[in-house]
C-alpha cells in the first residue's frame, strides 16, 4: 500500500470530474426548448474545446480565455444547427451555462471531507471568473481557485501543474492531480505531481459510455470522489 502521507494539496480538474457539464447543458437546451438533439449539441459544443485551445498553444489566437472560445464554438453551433431566432442576451445566457454546471452526487460531500485534511484547489482551464461563478451555483467549498488565467497556459502545458505547487510553496510530488482525464494525469505525472484517477463513465451520456479503464501509470484509480476519500483514507 502505498504512503500518501507527504500529500497537502489536491487538485482539480473540473469539467467531468467535479461536475457534469453534459447533463447541465442538455437539460439547458431542453428548457430552451430549441427543437434540436440537445444530446449531440452538448456533444458538439464540448469536440470543438479541445481544438480551440490548440489554436491558442499554436499561436493562431492570442491568449484568449475559456469563456470567449466557448462563445467561438457557440456562434459556429448556432449557424451549423439554423438557431437563429435567440437575442444577443439569451445567446450570452446560453454561453454562460458553464458556470452554472451541476456537480456529480458525490462531489459536494467527498470535497467537504478531503478538505478537511488536505488544501483542496481547482486547476481548471476554464476562466477564473466561470470557476469562481461554478463553485458559487453548486457549492464547491475550494480553499483556492487555480485557472490556466492564473498562468496564460493551458494544461497540458507544464506551467499549470508547476504554477500550483509554486504558488502553494511546497514540491511538486507533495501535490496530486485528481481527475477523470488520462491525459490531464499523464501531464501531471511527468511534472512530478501524484495522480488519482475518478471513473465518470457518463461523462459524454448515456449515449456515449465512456472507457474508464485504469492506467497503471496513476496512483489511485477511484469509482467516484468518495471512493478517493476512502483510498486516501486507507493509505495511512
Amino acid at each position: 500500500m502505498r504512503d500518501f502521507s507527504q500529500i497537502k494539496v489536491l487538485a482539480f480538474d473540473i469539467f467531468g470530474t467535479v461536475v457534469d457539464w453534459h447533463s447541465s447543458i442538455v437539460q439547458e437546451i431542453e428548457i430552451m426548448n430549441l427543437a434540436i438533439d440537445a444530446n449531440q449539441f452538448a456533444l458538439d459544443w464540448r469536440v470543438g474545446y479541445r481544438p480551440a485551445m490548440d489554436k491558442v498553444l499554436a499561436g493562431e489566437l492570442p491568449w484568449t480565455s475559456i469563456d470567449d472560445l466557448h462563445r467561438m464554438i457557440l456562434d459556429s453551433l448556432l449557424i451549423q444547427y439554423k438557431i437563429d431566432r435567440l437575442s444577443e442576451a439569451q445567446i450570452i445566457h446560453l454561453n454562460h451555462v458553464w458556470h452554472r454546471l451541476v456537480p456529480w452526487q458525490d462531489s459536494v460531500k467527498a470535497l467537504e471531507q478531503l478538505k478537511e485534511k488536505y488544501i483542496i484547489c481547482t486547476l481548471s482551464n476554464g476562466n477564473i471568473r466561470l470557476l469562481v461563478d461554478m463553485a458559487r451555483h453548486a457549492k464547491l467549498p475550494w480553499d483556492y481557485i487555480f485557472s490556466a488565467e492564473n498562468f496564460r497556459a493551458y494544461k497540458p502545458s507544464p506551467k499549470t501543474y508547476l504554477g500550483v505547487a509554486e504558488l502553494l510553496n511546497i514540491r511538486p510530488e507533495q501535490v496530486m492531480m485528481v481527475a477523470a482525464h488520462h491525459s490531464d494525469l499523464e501531464a501531471a505525472r511527468e511534472c512530478g505531481l501524484h495522480t488519482a484517477y475518478i471513473k465518470r463513465p457518463l461523462e459524454f451520456g448515456s449515449s456515449r459510455i465512456k472507457d474508464v479503464s485504469p492506467c497503471v501509470d496513476n496512483d489511485l484509480h477511484a469509482t467516484d470522489l468518495l471512493d478517493l476519500v476512502r483510498l486516501l483514507d486507507n493509505s495511512f
